[in-house]
């Protein structure tokens, strides 16, 4: 049992081909896209004091905190403050220290790696955990856990009205251990079942549809343990369907395990071709290359990116991009090319620190700039212009930019919002926690009656309005109106979602995507990666730069 989390990644590196192995026990690599900034409430960093000089003064302040500070903490604690404290001070902002507890999270929600459990999603509708997803295959599924269904009890304790995450926390535990849930059905009352915990596997692919003309689409969600395999697996199966040319959609995934981003990179290039290198400090550097031969060498591709594809899906991008073996299209990527290891320490703790950089097979890292401000917090500065980085060239000459994320060869802008709609989505962002918070209400409402075909409409439009209003957000009603189009597409995509799962709501809100018909644009009647590369080359674009 998961809930949708924007953090990232991190995999053991073992059994991946082209992966060298691990270079020390203990350690897993990644390159996390979501920036994670530890809480502290208090900490110091050691400035002028040095070897056993700064030692000692850490060790003294410390045991005066301990035992002679008014209101003060246990020393354990002051300890862990100082190191979280401590990673603050050296400005690197994916830094972390992860208690167990925080560490089996991180693995479970960021890395979205298997965890023991139940295998539910949940989330909080009217203060209680209630269902939104059921893994296949998992003990929930298999004990008949249905999406709507609310969690009332657990192990005889009552449930409703406390915090969703001590709510994960009774449903998690031991492989093997017993927990009893109750939960109510609508319009069946109260159901009350024993499940034996498992590991349960999080998908990264959680479809694979069929486009028009033989173009098989795969979203990827994420770079877990198993993501490699998953997109195999999604490619074969279109490739049965009969596709010949596919899009790898990588928008808002933010990374994840660096080995995986190697192991799906070589599904698409020839053996020995590089992925990436990294550079790290007090370690020697490595190179990752293709090994194995490739699933799809020659069928055309399109890999879709945003301002949220960040880290493993910038490898990628990067290195299909550079051997001309993708048309990049979208949006320029979020730019994080550094790599963070996860070190194992005592008691199970463990310590996330950026340790590398990595580059594009051209030389190129898509590193962005960014800062703390005076408030402690990180801050992107302004990306130059295109035309002001430097430029790389691809295998066959082709210009690619580094700096500031990847530059897709085609730039085509998400938003196809007219005038009113785009004013009603700027009003909806300013609470959007309550605006999700109604349409997953919403959903659960509507979902369990609703047809393949359910459309909004005015009545529903006026029910959103009022759930709105009723949680204190106050929208103009003339605003509400002219925006109806965007309400009816936001509460359609959410109950077919919850209904019916991600692939009809993809169904549902594709044919509005302008990145995705640009793609199939590309690909539409295109045999070779030659031929899409050269639509892409007559389309309009980011403006281009000097060599």
């Amino acid at each position: 049992m998961m809930r949708r989390a924007p953090l990232l990644p991190a995999a053991r590196r073992t059994g991946v081909p082209g992966a060298p192995p691990a270079r020390r026990r203990g350690v897993r690599r990644s390159v996390a896209g979501a920036l994670v900034l530890p809480v502290v409430v208090g900490g110091f960093a050691l400035q002028a004091w040095g070897g056993r000089d700064g030692e000692r003064m850490f060790h003294e302040v410390v045991s005066h905190l301990a035992t002679r500070g008014l209101d003060s903490l246990g020393e354990a604690q002051l300890y862990e403050k100082a190191a979280r404290g401590l990673l603050v001070q050296i400005g690197d902002p994916y830094a972390d220290l992860f208690s167990p507890e925080q560490l089996a999270a991180f693995s479970r929600e960021a890395l979205r790696n298997s965890y023991t459990g139940v295998g539910m999603q949940i989330t909080l509708v009217r203060d209680t955990a209630t269902v939104t997803r059921v893994f296949t295959g998992s003990p929930a599924a298999q004990g008949g856990v249905r999406p709507g269904d609310r969690v009332v009890r657990v192990d005889g304790d009552g449930v409703t009205g406390i915090p969703l995450e001590q709510v994960t926390q009774r449903l998690l535990g031991p492989p093997g251990t017993r927990v009893q849930v109750q939960y109510h059905r609508p319009g069946t009352g109260a159901v009350e079942r024993t499940f034996v915990r498992e590991r349960v596997k999080l998908p990264s692919v959680g479809y694979a549809v069929m486009l028009e003309e033989g173009i098989g689409y795969v979203p990827l969600n994420g770079f877990n343990d198993t993501s490699g395999d998953e997109v195999m697996r999604a490619l074969v199966d279109l490739r049965k369907r009969g596709a010949t040319s596919y899009v790898l959609d990588l928008r808002g995934n933010t990374g994840g395990s660096l080995e995986q981003a190697v192991r799906i990179s070589s599904l698409f290039l020839r053996p020995g071709q590089q992925v990436l290198r990294a550079d790290f400090r007090g370690a020697r550097d490595e190179t990752y290359a293709v090994r194995g031969e490739p699933l799809v060498p020659d069928a055309p591709l399109v890999v879709l990116t945003d301002g949220e594809s960040a880290s493993a899906s910038e490898i990628v991008a990067g290195a299909l991009q550079d051997h001309d073996r993708a048309v990049v299209m979208g949006a320029t990527s979020f730019g994080k090319g550094l790599v963070q290891d996860i070190f194992r320490l005592d008691g199970g703790w463990a310590l996330k620190l950026t340790t590398g950089r990595w580059y594009t097979p051209s030389g190129r890292t898509i590193q962005r700039e960014r800062r703390m401000n005076a408030q402690g917090r990180l801050e992107e500065v302004p990306p130059d212009s295109v035309a002001e980085r430097p430029v790389f060239r691809s295998d066959a000459g082709r210009a690619v930019y580094g700096g500031g994320g990847i530059t897709p060869d085609v730039a085509v802008q998400r938003d196809s919002l007219v005038g009113a709609e785009r004013e009603l989505m700027r009003l909806l962002s300013t609470r959007g926690g309550v605006v999700n918070q109604v349409l997953q209400e919403m959903a659960v409402d509507l979902g369990p009656g609703a047809r393949p075909d359910f459309r909004s409409g005015s009545d529903r439009r006026d029910d959103l309005l009022r759930r709105l209003e009723a949680r204190g957000m106050m929208v103009d009603p003339a605003v509400y109106r002219a925006g109806a189009t965007l309400v009816d597409r936001l509460l359609e995509a959410r109950v077919l979602e919850f209904a019916y799962g991600d692939s009809a709501a993809f169904r549902r809100t594709a044919p509005r995507d302008r990145q995705l018909q640009s793609a199939i644009e590309v690909l539409r009647g295109a045999r070779t990666q030659s031929d899409a590369l050269a639509r892409a080359a007559a389309r309009p674009s980011a403006p281009r730069t000097r060599s």
